[in-house]
């Protein structure tokens, strides 16, 4: 049991630290309320019936996340195998530039829908 008495210890703790931060963010934290602030989905904006432009939807916001998954991914690839380089020799080579390949491929289709185009 002694192994876990630090385990236990830092669970403790952290669940100390959320309990007291919620307690402390309710009881110091700004009650100004309003009616957009308490919709479904609130981001400060009033809710319109219908989108802007006729009801169709804007797809800047999917192009955004889509980069961001990208540079994700990639780095978290790439980390593992700079680390380990030496040991996976030429199939690690060679899957390192099939994965950058596939990615690369991301970028372009991403740039050429204007994706990078920050208006």
């Amino acid at each position: 049991m002694e192994l876990y008495t630090p385990v236990l210890a830092l669970a403790l703790l952290a669940a100390g630290f959320a309990v007291f931060s919620v307690v402390m963010s309710t009881a110091v934290g700004p009650r100004r309320y309003n009616r957009a602030q308490s919709d479904a989905y609130e981001c400060g904006i009033e809710p319109t019936p219908r989108a802007i432009g006729g009801g169709r939807f804007p797809v800047k916001y999917y192009t955004i996340a889509m980069t961001f998954i990208i540079f994700d991914v990639e780095i978290m690839f790439l980390v593992p195998w700079a680390v380990h380089f030496d040991a996976l020799g030429w199939f690690g080579l060679l899957a390192v530039f099939l994965f950058l390949f596939n990615i690369t491929l991301a970028y372009a289709y991403e740039w050429r829908r204007g994706g990078l185009d920050w208006d």
